[in-house]
């Protein structure tokens, strides 16, 4: 595969994308595997409870993850059916959004302030993480510092909080964009070029974080050590606005599932692992440890105005949408980002 240097914007495709490209989707449970499945319908509706419910997800020790290697969802709405979609980055996410392809959608801070920022219609329901040293950026041999990156090849999903952080890190090291030879990557295909010797480093996640470090990575930096300069990352729920509007019982019911897998977790750790285990494809071992690396909040505790706040009192995380939408500004990802009371608008935490 040709590996190709930043030629987009972000990422985002516009919501004039009839259907999800199948390229965009890799896995499914629930559902037939016709990639026709997930098309521009919204499902039909029987009461207050649609025929189907479509949750887009990603592959990182969360919440959601859990959630739905357990069958939560399953239990919470026996008369509907739930599919689950796998996605690579958040980019395919709001692609999948423009599309009305799914009702649920988990993505970085990076991609949903920049869907927010596009007016993609969804709004921020749940913090799925708050991404510490699940995130980092891994070097190989040879690497000593930020500054022995000049004319190497990184790899990062473009549009993700990893690039977000990457180009952050760049620029807290004055170290200009130019001088390093950025690759857009998926996370998969990333532990592909690595393995093949086609790149030096990568800013990527767990699990396939994990599987560069066995393969003989060293983590120069981590989200972790990012946050303690001011540079804040997390993963996002989000949820299509109309579909919220429709059927908001179901989006506090989905929260509600959220609120169990994080209980389950705290709880009964072991078994909560073991189940994740089976969703990343890695021991039960390497499965702790990336857990550890991200922080897990259920409703009560995001509604403290360090997260998502209430509808009175908006939570801090719009001012770090917002902060991140500037960002890709600055960068020239996107012409304008909106206002804050925009992206405070964006959350929805009377759900919570």
């Amino acid at each position: 595969m040709r590996l190709k240097r930043r030629e987009v914007l972000l990422g985002l495709l516009g919501a004039s994308v009839p259907v999800i490209l199948s390229s965009c989707v890799s896995e499914k449970t629930g559902s037939s595997s016709n990639p026709s499945s997930t098309t521009a319908t919204a499902p039909a509706a029987t009461g207050t409870l649609p025929e189907k419910i479509r949750i887009g997800y990603q592959v990182i020790p969360n919440p959601e993850l859990l959630a739905k290697a357990l069958g939560l969802a399953d239990k919470a709405f026996p008369d509907a059916k739930v599919e689950y979609i796998s996605f690579d980055s958040g980019r395919d996410v709001n692609t999948a959004i423009a599309a009305k392809g799914i009702d649920f959608g988990a993505l970085g801070t990076v991609p949903a302030s920049v869907g927010i920022a596009s007016g993609l219609p969804y709004q921020v329901y749940f913090i799925l993480d708050v991404i510490g040293a699940a995130e980092a950026l891994i070097v190989k041999k040879g690497i000593k510092s930020i500054a022995d990156l000049k004319g190497k090849k990184v790899a990062t999903p473009f549009g993700s909080t990893a690039h977000f952080s990457l180009e952050s890190l760049l620029a807290l090291e004055n170290i200009p964009e130019k001088d390093v030879k950025i690759l857009d990557l998926q996370p998969p295909d990333i532990v592909a070029a690595w393995q093949r010797g086609d790149i030096d480093a990568s800013y990527v996640w767990q699990p396939n974080l994990g599987k560069l470090q066995k393969d003989g990575g060293t983590v120069l930096i981590s989200s972790a050590d990012l946050a303690q300069k001011g540079i804040i990352t997390a993963d996002l729920g989000v949820v299509r606005t109309e579909f919220a509007g429709q059927y908001p019982d179901v989006v506090k019911r989905y929260i509600a599932v959220l609120d169990e897998a994080v209980k389950t977790y705290r709880s009964d750790p072991e078994n909560a692992i073991k189940a994740l285990a089976k969703e990343l494809n890695i021991t039960p071992e390497e499965t702790a440890a990336a857990v550890k690396e991200l922080i897990w909040l259920d409703s009560s505790e995001q509604r403290s105005p360090k997260y998502l706040g209430t509808t009175d009192n908006p939570g801090d995380f719009a001012r770090i949408l917002k902060e991140s939408a500037d960002f890709a500004v600055n960068q020239k990802k996107i012409t304008s980002a909106p206002d804050l009371a925009t992206f405070q608008k964006s959350l929805l935490t009377k759900a919570l």
